[in-house]
């Protein structure tokens, strides 16, 4: 499985961005997805941003995003989108896009995360 994430950049407090991850050599539909974060000088959070099973339940968040980032997927590119609006200079970090093989318990936890893909920079600055 190999991840491909893409769409970071420099934005403005209040700005929005779209990250993408594309999936390849598996159908993204039968899987868990899910966004994690590393802001500079920290650890990854062990807890995602958003994660989804596209045939299990809802996306779930964390509260910090809740509101302002949304999880999606389009089958036909395997991809795996993050619309981000209202970023915040917390917002600031690496995105990574991870998959979980197994059945979703409707968590979203880095440990039980299978595979990376590497990060995207995201900057929130004015």
């Amino acid at each position: 499985v190999q991840l491909q994430a893409s769409g970071g950049g420099l934005v403005q407090p209040g700005g929005s961005l779209r990250l993408s991850c594309a999936l390849s050599k598996f159908p993204i539909d039968d899987y868990v997805i899910g966004w994690f974060r590393q802001a500079p000088g920290k650890e990854r959070e062990g807890e995602g941003v958003s994660c989804m099973n596209n045939n299990v339940g809802s996306p779930v968040y964390a509260d910090s995003v809740k509101g302002r980032f949304t999880i999606s997927l389009d089958n036909a590119k395997n991809t795996v989108y993050l619309q981000m609006d209202n970023l915040k200079p917390e917002d600031t970090a690496v995105y990574y896009c991870a998959v979980d093989l197994g059945i979703w318990d409707e968590t979203c936890l880095s440990e039980h995360m299978d595979y990376w893909g590497e990060g995207t920079l995201v900057t929130v600055s004015s």
